[in-house]
């Protein structure tokens, strides 16, 4: 299970905002192309999107679908490749002073992402969790800029 921190410097509200923005998926989510809501209010649960990940000249499509929410405090969600499997993302978010520790957890669930996983892939997600966590505070803290300064 990859579990990893990463303190924001915004409070937990801001950050879910940008959880709760299904146009945002791809500014944050390392991989990701280009999102679409599929159907259901996101981030409701059952609610779903549709992304493209590009490799070079491949690309590969997948749907996340959100299994639990609690609206400001828990996203979690179901990623699902067809030929890779799925994989489970926890997001916590918990106020840490006026800033907020997002705690993220996955693992995979299902296919060959599964029967697969191992130390080293273990550390692949380990290394993309860093990169994703850095970049959701980035877009964090720049929407909360941009609209103190609107």
């Amino acid at each position: 299970m990859a579990v990893r921190n990463q303190l924001i410097r915004r409070p937990p509200q801001a950050v879910w905002t940008v959880l709760a923005d299904p146009n945002a998926y791809g500014e944050w989510v390392v991989g990701p192309s280009e999102s679409t809501p599929l159907d259901g209010a996101w981030p409701g649960v059952g609610a779903r999107l549709r992304y493209t990940v590009r490799l070079g000249p491949w690309s590969l499509d997948g749907v996340t679908t959100v299994r639990h929410t609690e609206p400001g405090t828990e996203l979690e969600l179901e990623a699902s490749f067809k030929a890779l499997g799925t994989a489970r993302i926890f997001l916590q978010l918990r106020p840490w002073g006026e800033e907020t520790l997002v705690v993220c957890d996955e693992h995979p669930l299902r296919g060959i992402g599964g029967t697969l996983h191992n130390p080293a892939a273990e550390a692949l997600l380990q290394l993309r969790h860093r990169g994703m966590l850095a970049r959701l505070a980035k877009v964090v803290e720049r929407r909360q800029d941009e609209a103190l300064h609107a």
